[in-house]
């Protein structure tokens, strides 16, 4: 991690590289102790304040192993936990066996859907496979519109599964589960809990975009940017104070293009085809339990939905700190999150509903 002031900022952006939607721009201090590594297919970075070092090492790596472990367990395509449920799932077993994490993540998930009306759906994984993006690096050939319409006539749907204690049972075999628009929240969220075990009262958790704020940087809240969805500079910055979560979803992340048309890795589970008209989508949810988890899953319904219905969107979801870029570049806000941030360039900006 780089200063934001001072520094060459094409060098910034190589090394965090233009997935990064939203990264964190500290201003350094000798006390700050960093770390970064490579998790759930991008970047994680994680700062703590005027720390003892020894301590901040301590911490940084049980951190390190928890993500690693939930990389592992989690993968909605490699051997793990995840995958052994869902291709017992499609056989048509009951009462499956998994782990409690699993289970805990399938009754909160399947809450957070409800509230979405559907919009955030991680049972949707075959669709996500069927476009490729069950791949280290997903491309074409385009998949067939008739595979597509059979998946979407299926419903797959969160509610279709049922969890007592440990054992999980589908009334739908063609749910297949995929955390990744939610993994990078929860990840967030343990490494907060994680931190704060190990006595760390200040530090900057970045997974890939998705940021959390513990206390303060050096008696001031933490100095954040927000990346350009289409590059060249920050959009905006401001400052996250203690317990706040970011979460941001783009068409940027995991794309592909064909014949000059671009295929992200944000499906319609009404229509089974990725989202258009849409760059980005950037929550900011308040300290409460569960803060990182929510920002990751409320910014996908909010995107699915689009300039028309985006707002409606942020209300199911609890959500009144709010921004869209749609693909014009043109960034619609709420009124609650364009008070806290300092645009680059404000002749882009267009308050919500306009």
């Amino acid at each position: 991690m780089k200063h934001w002031r001072g520094c060459d900022h094409r060098r910034l952006l190589a090394l965090l590289f233009s997935a990064l939607a939203a990264l964190a721009c500290v201003r350094a201090t000798a006390a700050d102790h960093r770390a970064s590594s490579y998790v759930f297919g991008t970047l994680v970075e994680i700062t703590i304040a005027d720390g003892d070092a020894t301590l901040a090492r301590k911490a940084v790596g049980q951190v390190f192993r928890e993500f690693d472990r939930m990389h592992r367990e989690l993968h909605a395509w490699k051997a793990g936990e995840l995958v052994v449920l869902n291709q017992a799932i499609a056989s048509g077993k009951e009462n499956i066996r998994t782990t409690k994490e699993i289970a805990a993540l399938i009754r909160e998930t399947q809450r957070l859907a409800a509230r979405s009306e559907g919009l955030f759906n991680p049972a949707i994984g075959k669709l996500v496979g069927l476009w490729s993006f069950h791949r280290d690096k997903p491309g074409g050939p385009l998949p067939d519109p008739e595979e597509i319409a059979r998946i979407v006539h299926a419903n797959p749907r969160m509610s279709d599964l049922s969890v007592q204690g440990d054992a999980v049972t589908s009334t739908n075999p063609s749910v297949q589960l995929d955390f990744g628009g939610y993994a990078k929240g929860y990840a967030l969220d343990c490494a907060a809990d994680r931190l704060r075990e190990n006595g760390i009262k200040d530090a900057l958790v970045n997974v890939g975009g998705n940021i959390m704020a513990l206390g303060d940087h050096a008696g001031r809240p933490w100095f954040i940017g927000l990346d350009s969805p289409r590059g060249g500079g920050f959009l905006a910055t401001l400052d996250l104070k203690d317990g706040e979560a970011i979460g941001t979803s783009g068409d940027y992340r995991r794309y592909y293009e064909i014949d000059g048309k671009r295929y992200s890795h944000i499906i319609d589970p009404r229509t089974g085809y990725p989202v258009p008209g849409v760059q980005s989508v950037t929550v900011l949810v308040a300290k409460q339990p569960g803060a990182g988890a929510l920002s990751d899953a409320a910014s996908k319904p909010i995107f699915i939905e689009g300039l028309a219905g985006w707002r409606n969107a942020a209300l199911r979801m609890g959500i009144s700190q709010a921004m869209l870029v749609d693909s014009e570049g043109i960034v619609h806000v709420t009124p609650e999150l364009r008070a806290r941030l300092l645009f680059s360039d404000p002749t882009l900006v267009r308050a919500a509903g306009k």
